[in-house]
């Protein structure tokens, strides 16, 4: 007889099926009765085990159990073996740590019974032990990393990672690690700065699964802080210089300048740099800009934008000069003006008559005296301001005159 300890590797037994729901048993007492059944347990088997009888009176065997701990007296028959032979039988899909009780009967033809046997009280291991050891690096950019110790069962062929976010009860299957042997799980494209908890479940070959790992937690980087103290100039020419507080987050990398020509126009990137100011070179007068700018890490997480863009704007030219004299002397014609702009260090006058056009440059004073002029010609002038980055402004109204015939 081979001993109990095969029955674990019977999974298939000839001549066996699952009966329909069973009639009241027909007991035949002089059918020969099955002596001892004996019993080995797994977590979701029990194997059984006897000694066959192989009287010609008996056609097979009648397998009965119930649930110890449920027992009203009764038991179910849960298998029909039609084969006198057979000596073996596996019951299987049954509940962890669960106790169980078994009879045998023989049968004949007629599907008369035998006596049963004496109960064979048996329980059903309990599931695998829960993942030993687990562990969540925490602070990583984007991700968490999780690394557990690998089962010790050698049933194990898989592990179940599962997630769940603070605030919620409810636990979420994210991935299946394949392989006993396998320990490391990245958990990638996740918010920054946000925490997270896992658990693993170990899984057998066979579908068991494990009571869920301790719980583990942890937190993914966060984003550097936003740049602070961000200026501008509005008093250059041609160009517009920013500049910030250096940050005093120790990760930092490089900085990101993005700019756009309107308020809430589209920002484009246009320059990285691990310096706190940058010049932005216009080639327009009175123009503005309007920035944004952000710190890198080396990881390349980037902070949050200013909550408002900054505006800066290129020097813009000096206002016209307003003529206020206008007159002649006979043989000469004065003109004066004011500075408008208070920047003007020079300025040009332009004379219009219908002999042509003349540009007097780099007068200094407020006046200015034309010795070169004709009676009863008319003449217009027009005064610019020249300011000392050489900004030229829009020309002053138009002052006409015409020295009369003596």
């Amino acid at each position: 007889m081979l001993t109990i300890s095969t029955i674990a590797l019977i999974f298939l037994v000839s001549g066996c099926k699952s009966p329909n729901t069973p009639q009241t048993p027909v007991v035949d007492p002089a059918m020969p009765k099955i002596a001892e059944l004996k019993t080995l347990s797994d977590i979701t088997e029990i194997g059984l085990e006897w000694s066959p009888i192989y009287d010609l009176k008996v056609e097979g065997y009648y397998i009965y159990r119930a649930e110890a701990d449920n027992n009203t007296g009764s038991l179910d028959r849960v298998a029909s073996i039609n084969d006198r032979y057979v000596s073996h039988y596996v019951d299987t899909k049954l509940l962890p740590q669960t106790n169980y009780i078994y009879r045998i009967s023989t049968f004949n033809k007629d599907k008369q019974e035998s006596e049963p046997s004496a109960p064979a009280r048996v329980s059903t291991k309990t599931t695998i032990e829960f993942v030993p050891f687990a562990q969540a690096m925490t602070n990583l950019p984007n991700r968490i990393k999780i690394i557990w110790r690998p089962h010790p069962s050698e049933r194990v062929s898989s592990y179940i990672i599962e997630r769940n976010d603070f605030g919620s009860t409810k636990w979420e299957q994210i991935a299946v690690v394949n392989g006993k042997l396998s320990a490391e799980y990245i958990d990638a494209k996740l918010k920054d700065g946000k925490s997270y908890r896992y658990r693993i479940i170990a899984k057998t070959y066979d579908g068991l699964v494990s009571a869920p790992s301790q719980i583990i937690e942890a937190q993914t980087k966060p984003l550097p802080p936003t740049v602070k103290n961000l200026r501008s100039t509005r008093d250059l020419p041609k160009k517009i210089v920013i500049s910030w507080d250096a940050s005093s987050y120790p990760e930092v990398d490089y900085y990101n300048i993005y700019r756009a020509g309107k308020v809430n126009f589209f920002y484009s990137h246009i320059v990285k740099t691990k310096s706190t100011t940058y010049e932005d070179v216009v080639q327009e007068d009175g123009a503005s800009r309007h920035y944004y700018v952000t710190v890198v890490d080396k990881d390349g997480l980037e902070s949050p934008r200013q909550n408002v863009s900054l505006t800066g704007v290129t020097l813009d030219v000096p206002s016209a000069p307003a003529v206020n004299v206008v007159r002649h002397d006979g043989r000469s014609i004065m003109i004066g003006w004011r500075d408008t702009s208070a920047r003007a260090v020079k300025y040009q006058v332009v004379r219009t008559s219908k002999n042509g056009i003349l540009t007097y440059t780099n007068i200094t004073d407020n006046t200015f005296v034309d010795r070169d002029v004709t009676q009863e010609v008319e003449y217009s002038y027009e005064v610019v301001a020249v300011d000392i980055n050489g900004l030229v402004s829009k020309p002053s109204e138009k002052a006409l005159i015409a020295i009369p015939k003596n």
